[in-house]
């Protein structure tokens, strides 16, 4: 399971690279950051693939979106200094509450 779970951060990390690039390729006009996107999500899907091996598929993609929601909305705020209201810091604590839970608790992932 340790093994799902460091296939499954991998993946989180390269989708958050590979979006943040997104966000820079200009709709895929310039080169570098398009480049960087596909090879991010390419690594995205094929890291995410592991973990859908040994866990149940809505489990996994509730943990790769939720953590990646949650790291691209610090990465924006950090790197690109867009602020958040107070609603959408509460939705982001009830994601990550979400995710805690379901690792924490939940008898499907297979502790």
């Amino acid at each position: 399971m340790l093994r799902a779970y460091a296939f499954l951060l991998v993946a989180i990390v390269a989708e958050v690279i590979a979006t943040t690039a997104l966000a820079r390729s200009d709709s895929f006009s310039r080169l570098w950051p398009s480049v960087v996107t596909v090879v991010g999500y390419s690594v995205a899907f094929g890291c995410l693939s592991v973990p859908l091996r040994v866990m149940p598929t809505g489990v996994v993609y509730a943990i790769w979106s939720g953590v990646g929601i949650v790291l691209i909305a610090l990465v924006a705020f950090i790197w690109a200094r867009q602020t958040l209201d107070a609603a959408a810091i509460l939705g982001l604590a009830l994601i990550i509450a979400g995710v805690a839970l379901i690792n924490l608790h939940s008898k499907t992932v297979g502790h």
